[in-house]
């Protein structure tokens, strides 16, 4: 048989990372447009939707599995086809009386697919490229990633706005999107039994002592990498404002002008938010990893973070000026979240920084569950500070927020060089 040949990353990476983000974006952002369209309240979209982040937040405990069993090829199909069927349970559980416990209860079992798939992809990312690749190809892998948030919050919130006006019914809208979502899934799952190469380097680790035992071992080298403590406090604080923001911005676009909001309708969101934003996150996703690839990480850093976090004034300003024209606020949302994209490649870069050596899948998923840690914790009491103290101050005090992540990004240690196409 002769070898087979090898994988360009165009063939695989961009459906990954669109896989990778779509259970993402439903259990975090379409799952709030969901539950707000169904009438719950700010608050308990927030507490809620924000538990959801835990699976992602203790994945580390079960990593060493993927690590130590079976090939990161076969753990990421797998894991697609379960996270397809968990889509369609989404789908069968909304015209239940209890639908918001019960789709609650499948979108927890998502979450906890979706986290595995996430050790799994990313670990394979690294194992199947080169150091430089990986610099190179962040980018595209981030604005692929962010193509799946604009197809999920722009093109399937519209077309979920849309069939609700036309039937008068947004359970049934929300079943129509949930269904496509599946069989998306099972689709792209078969092809990537095709189209994922099979590196050399894709084996289970070796075995030498007790699995258990060398589980504790892999935790114990990730704690003992350099000045831990603050890579930890940088992974928890980097995206400290962003976590608050992300859960209440959905809403505030949605609810009345009365109420401190915008007051547009789901489809205008889908538009404003989730194609018109999300387009211009794209686009400073691929021109991060540029930057990074052209002069290295360690230059990049502060022009990067700075260019995350100034934008978020933005909000402030919308909800101080509450304006009504969609092209305002579409461009103010395309101002924001260009700078989100740039400065979130930074943030993926010192993961990988961090996570090298020889237990990347493992020490990349610690890495990415004190990250959902992060965004677990802000998200949960954003709602409710929102409903104390309005839209308008509420924003404010995201830009306050800024500055821990601005403390932590000061102690951070890069070496020259790093993500530096040679």
């Amino acid at each position: 048989m002769p070898p087979e040949m090898p994988r360009s990353p165009w063939a695989w990476i961009p459906s990954l990372y669109l896989l990778q983000a779509l259970p993402y974006v439903t259990v975090m952002t379409l799952s709030v447009v969901m539950y707000k369209n169904l009438g719950l309240s700010n608050t308990e979209i927030a507490l809620y939707t924000s538990w959801l982040y835990l699976p992602w937040v203790i994945k580390p405990l079960w990593s060493p599995l993927v690590e130590l069993l079976g090939t990161k090829r076969h753990w990421i199909v797998g894991l697609q086809f379960l996270v397809g069927a968990a889509l369609a349970g989404v789908a069968l559980t909304l015209p239940l009386e209890s639908f918001f416990q019960m789709s609650l209860a499948v979108l927890w079992l998502m979450a906890f697919a979706s986290a595995s798939h996430d050790i799994a992809a990313d670990g394979f990312y690294l194992l199947a490229l080169q150091t430089h690749e990986q610099a190179a190809f962040v980018g595209v892998r981030s604005a692929f990633y962010r193509l799946a948030n604009i197809a999920g919050q722009g093109g399937l919130v519209y077309l979920a706005g849309f069939l609700t006006e036309r039937w008068g019914n947004a359970r049934s809208a929300w079943q129509v999107v949930m269904a496509l979502l599946a069989g998306l899934f099972v689709l792209v799952a078969l092809y990537h039994l095709w189209a994922l190469p099979k590196p050399a380097a894709d084996r289970p680790a070796p075995r030498q002592q007790g699995f258990w035992r060398e589980s504790l071992q892999v935790f114990a080298e990730f704690f003992r990498k350099p000045a831990i403590w603050v890579i930890v406090g940088f992974l928890l604080l980097y995206r400290f404002p962003e976590a608050q923001l992300l859960k209440l911005a959905t809403p505030f676009l949605l609810d009345p002008t009365e109420q401190g909001g915008l007051g547009l309708t789901t489809q205008q969101v889908g538009i404003a938010y989730g194609t018109v934003g999300l387009s211009a996150l794209t686009l400073g996703g691929l021109l991060g990893g540029w930057v990074i690839a052209r002069v290295g990480l360690k230059a990049a850093l502060w022009p990067l973070i700075l260019a995350m976090h100034v934008p978020n004034i933005v909000f402030l300003l919308m909800a101080w000026a509450q304006p009504q024209s969609l092209w305002w606020i579409s461009a103010a949302l395309a101002v924001e979240q260009f700078g989100y994209g740039l400065g979130f490649t930074a943030y993926l870069m010192v993961m990988i920084l961090v996570s090298e050596g020889p237990h990347k899948t493992a020490h990349y998923a610690l890495c990415t569950g004190f990250m959902a840690l992060g965004m677990m914790l802000p998200g949960m009491w954003s709602g409710w500070l929102q409903d104390q103290i309005g839209y308008l101050w509420f924003f404010a005090w995201v830009l306050l927020a800024t500055l821990p992540s601005f403390a932590m990004t000061a102690l951070i240690q890069v070496p020259a060089g790093f993500g530096k196409k040679a």
